[in-house]
């Protein structure tokens, strides 16, 4: 599989226009200033400061403390009488994870580091409303660019909306990227329909009755209880989903006991649900609580169940998703190129802007190998191939001008 991707260093910028490649070191800075200073979910304070000054320094009318630390800026193109409003949105939250890299710019905050690439993605976006702020004359409408909060937890989407950032003036349809070392630098992942998944997360603990474990009789065994637990787990993908349907149920956590010879009281447990189908939603809650219930008691145990549905499941628009696969098309041309086949598991609070208008999230590919750029997102050593920054800038840009012109 990896053998027909395009060698990253044989990657041609020849269609990413001039004025946007000089910008190359500009949106490099950005990035590793942002990825020194990285900050948690609804934290964003140094992140947001450092967006505003920007936008202000270019004259851009900017919103800023929505949803704490989001911010939302409005650029109105001067070309045409148009009232077609395209918003774009990047995250700009990092993750709790002690950084590895041994780079000049890498975080200065203990603990927390940008392993996901939400620094690009602020860059990208920055880069995007500066080109767009000098160019008003090449587009009309109103482009909108979102700076969200929180999007690694506990989900910065939501609160935005909620807050109208979608509204006056009321947007039209919204894009976004995700950098992607899972696609190497020179392809873009882009499809319609499902890109990625609903994550929803569960808890339980089963209430066993404790004793020496030379005298199982007079207890209720947790361990063994919650054992035959996730094993019958496993059965709800195998037996009760369509084959034709992805879906995932893991079990991530599983901690009881506290010696050789003592049977556990308590077993807690914590899991995971991924899939596509937006049909599925309250499903799995049912059905793991079902499947908890019926062996605990068969055992004569009890349980807790806790069970929150973190986000829906990435839908692209088929209009949308065609607008920036023409216009990925274009910027991108190599053997691969275009990468319909990228749906992955992971979820995105994106989805809730794409439930409120039609939209397309998409992946830009950012790994490089020969530069020891592939590490996975979420790894303490992730990073990418900073020549994708352009790149994303040169696609927001384009479908900018060919959705609003």
């Amino acid at each position: 599989m990896v053998s027909i991707f395009p060698n990253p260093a044989s990657v041609d910028l020849s269609h990413v226009r001039l004025s946007i490649r000089s910008l190359q070191a500009q949106l490099v800075e950005w990035r590793r200033q942002l990825h020194q200073k990285p900050e948690l979910g609804f934290k964003e304070k140094l992140t947001a400061e450092f967006i505003s000054q920007k936008l202000q320094a270019w004259g851009i009318e900017h919103q800023t403390g929505i949803a704490q630390t989001g911010i939302v800026a409005i650029i109105k193109g001067n070309k045409l009488a148009s009232e077609k409003v395209l918003a774009i949105r990047a995250d700009m939250d990092a993750l709790p994870i002690q950084e590895l890299n041994e780079v000049p710019y890498c975080s200065q905050h203990d603990g927390v580091m940008h392993a996901c690439g939400h620094d690009g993605h602020t860059a990208i976006a920055l880069g995007t409303a500066y080109y767009l702020q000098q160019h008003r004359e090449d587009f009309g409408g109103t482009a909108k660019i979102i700076f969200q909060p929180a999007e690694e937890g506990p989900g910065g989407a939501k609160p935005m909306i909620e807050a109208g950032v979608l509204k006056n003036p009321d947007v039209d349809a919204i894009i976004g990227l995700h950098l992607w070392n899972n696609l190497p630098l020179g392809t873009v992942g882009v499809r319609a329909g499902a890109l990625m998944a609903a994550v929803e997360l569960f808890q339980c603990t089963i209430l066993g009755k404790g004793g020496h474990g030379a005298i199982p009789h007079q207890t209720v065994d947790s361990i063994v209880v919650a054992a035959q637990i996730v094993n019958a787990l496993q059965t709800i993908v195998a037996r009760n989903v369509n084959p034709i349907d992805s879906a995932v149920v893991t079990i991530g956590a599983l901690h009881a006991g506290t010696a050789h010879n003592v049977i556990a009281d308590t077993a807690n447990m914590k899991g995971t649900v991924r899939y596509f189908n937006p049909a599925f939603a309250g499903f799995f809650k049912q059905r793991i609580e079902q499947i908890i219930a019926g062996v605990c008691q068969s055992h004569g145990a009890s349980y807790d169940f806790e069970y929150v549905s973190l986000y829906p499941p990435v839908i692209n628009h088929a209009g949308i998703a065609e607008l920036v696969r023409s216009v990925a098309v274009e910027v991108v041309e190599t053997p691969v190129g275009i990468v319909p086949e990228c749906q992955t598991m992971g979820g995105e609070d994106m989805s809730f802007f794409l439930q409120e208008v039609p939209g397309c999230y998409f992946f830009l590919g950012s790994a490089n190998p020969a530069k020891d750029l592939a590490y996975p997102h979420h790894h303490p050593r992730f990073d990418f191939d900073e020549t994708a920054l352009p790149m994303g800038v040169e696609i927001f840009i384009r479908c900018v001008e060919k959705f609003l012109n």
